[in-house]
């Protein structure tokens, strides 16, 4: 029996979304199918000679059309095997107006989760956390990384800078920063976060198991402790495949619009 990706591209006509470069267009009709289930996860693309043909366009067309499925995380290559729909991860939602830690919010939804340490140390600290912790140059700064997992998928890397005074011993940290924080009372109770799209770079993609440029999210935290006093920046990056970053918006009087 001829799988979907077979029934699909064996059809006798493809209409093909009209609108941009040829190749564009291909691709959103391959996200299309990808997105309704008409290829699913573990399904082959018909090589390139097969599926240009198919498509009437030349094969530097459709492999410029893979390749961004590829770097977005849509499609995954094997060597000497061809072209597969990638496994698609759950999607995480996570809401921008509570301050919690990573343990905690996959905790809420029931989601084993687990960390692997990437660093963990004290250091001169660089400029800008310098500037951003309000320290001299005469002062220390912890730095730790994790990569963050559930299951088998790595959602995101977390790099946290606090002043040395705050955290003077990063390896006892346990499974939760901020749980750690709270023994000594230093636990955060406010933060800024600035979100931004970005294009992974190689050794990030590489922990995050996508291809190199595809699409996250950035996001710099500040945190604060009741005092005013900055305790945390974290610079952390996010797959774009997994997460959903939610907020509730409120009008800012109360009053209802047009009055």
């Amino acid at each position: 029996m001829a799988d979907a990706a077979d029934t699909l591209f064996g059809v006798e006509s493809i209409a093909l979304p009209q609108g941009g470069p040829l190749y564009l267009q291909l691709k959103r009709w391959i996200e299309d199918a990808v997105h309704r289930g008409a290829i699913k996860p573990g399904d082959a693309l018909p090589s390139e000679r097969d599926l240009a043909a198919r498509v009437d366009m030349s094969r530097v067309t459709v492999r410029k059309a893979v390749q961004h499925l590829v770097r977005e995380g849509v499609l995954v290559q094997r060597h000497g095997s061809g072209t597969y729909v990638a496994p698609q991860p759950s999607r995480v939602e996570q809401s921008l107006s509570q301050l919690t830690s990573f343990a905690e919010d996959m905790a809420r939804r029931g989601m084993a989760v687990r960390s692997e340490w990437l660093d963990r140390g004290l250091y001169p600290p660089s400029p800008e956390e310098t500037v951003t912790l309000g320290l001299s140059s005469a002062d220390s700064v912890a730095r730790v990384a994790r990569l963050r997992i559930s299951g088998d998928v790595p959602l995101a890397i977390e790099r946290a800078a606090l002043s040395a005074s705050i955290l003077p011993d990063p390896e006892a940290i346990g499974t939760s920063l901020y749980a750690h924080l709270e023994k000594s009372g230093n636990r955060p109770v406010r933060a800024i976060q600035r979100i931004r799209a970005v294009s992974l770079d190689e050794e990030d993609a590489k922990l995050l198991e996508v291809s190199p440029g595809a699409a996250s999210l950035h996001i710099e935290r500040i945190s604060y402790l009741a005092s005013g006093r900055v305790v945390e920046f974290t610079r952390s990056v996010y797959r774009g495949d997994t997460y959903d970053f939610v907020a509730e918006l409120r009008l800012g009087d109360g009053r209802r619009p047009g009055r």
